[in-house]
């Protein structure tokens, strides 16, 4: 990978068929994604190569609530194991925004793709996710970081 891909590798303490449910049940996913302080109250996952994906992430700030809205499809479904789909911004009918609208740089890619990797531990489960057009020292990979936070906590509850 470059240097615009985000690259996360955390052991949970979870057995492999859980932390899959995390990324492809609705409710898990709702539950822990995001970065601290974000909540997702749209949380749309067709799971299965071609199948959509549909998200809201809302969150607080200064001048009241704040909605962001993501699209993509998923390409790649290995069950337990692997698990690839693209990223884009979008509106909340799920049509693509380009990047620029949403004032991000010039050159940001319109999509993006997340790929995530499991590995069986014997009851505790190896994940590696990689956001590939995510440079490493960016505010995404920094909420990447507090999502999985999350996500090692919504686990003990599970």
């Amino acid at each position: 990978m470059t240097d615009k891909s985000v690259v996360i590798e955390r052991t949970l303490n979870a057995p492999i068929e859980l932390v899959w449910s995390m990324w492809t049940e609705p409710d898990h996913f709702a539950a822990w994604y995001g970065p601290t302080g974000a909540s997702i109250p749209v949380a749309k996952l067709d799971v299965r190569v071609g199948g959509k994906r549909h998200i809201c992430m809302e969150m607080q700030t200064p001048n009241g609530p704040m909605q962001m809205w993501f699209t993509g499809e998923f390409t790649e479904v290995e069950p337990h194991t692997r698990l690839v789909y693209t990223d884009a911004m979008a509106d909340e009918d799920g049509n693509v925004l380009s990047p620029q609208s949403m004032g991000l740089p010039e050159g940001h890619p319109e999509s993006t793709d997340v790929i995530v990797e499991l590995e069986d531990l014997g009851g505790a489960t190896r994940m590696t996710m990689t956001h590939v057009g995510v440079p490493a020292d960016s505010p995404g990979a920094a909420g990447w970081n507090m999502a999985f936070d999350k996500l090692t906590t919504h686990l003990q509850s599970a």
